[in-house]
């Protein structure tokens, strides 16, 4: 038994590629060289990716991420 779901498991872990993971705005602010990445993509197809979650999320954490810099750079 333990192994069949091994083997279930190996399987439904095959059809979900790191494509598909959404990211959340704290982990990409956490890994800029992953949001970069992500942003990169977005720009480089925004016609077909703009509106995508992991778009969304990387416009939203760079905004963050630009904000909290110039309160950084103001002294704050």
């Amino acid at each position: 038994m333990k192994h069949l779901l091994g083997i279930v498991m190996l399987t439904l872990s095959g059809c979900f590629s790191e494509e598909d993971r959404i990211y959340t705005v704290d982990e990409l602010m956490a890994d800029e060289v992953l949001l970069a990445k992500i942003t990169s993509e977005c720009r480089n197809n925004p016609g077909a990716l703009r509106q995508t979650p992991n778009c969304q999320n990387a416009a939203a954490a760079d905004w963050k991420l630009r904000l909290e810099r110039m309160n950084r750079a103001l002294g704050g």
